[in-house]
């Protein structure tokens, strides 16, 4: 059997280091790359936003301006007493 001793990875000060800088690194890495996916679908989302308001814009532009005419009011019925 072997020892835990033998079992164990020889942790220095200088392997501890290079854990921790590859972690980091990794991580970074890892925030950069759903930074840009984040970026890249809002402005996906950015251009079908400002597509559908150019096509918005050109369908009004292209139908008649009707106006309704105003409804007319019903006049109040006045009662007297006498």
């Amino acid at each position: 059997m072997t020892s835990l001793k033998q079992r164990s990875a020889p942790r220095s000060a200088g392997a501890l280091s290079d854990a921790w800088e590859r972690r980091t690194v990794l991580v970074r890495d890892e925030l950069a790359a759903a930074s840009a996916a984040s970026d890249a679908k809002t402005a996906r989302l950015k251009r079908l936003r400002l597509e559908k308001e150019r096509q918005d814009a050109e369908a009004a532009a292209q139908a008649p301006q009707t106006t309704k005419p105003a409804a007319r009011r019903a006049r109040a019925k006045r009662v007297t007493i006498d």
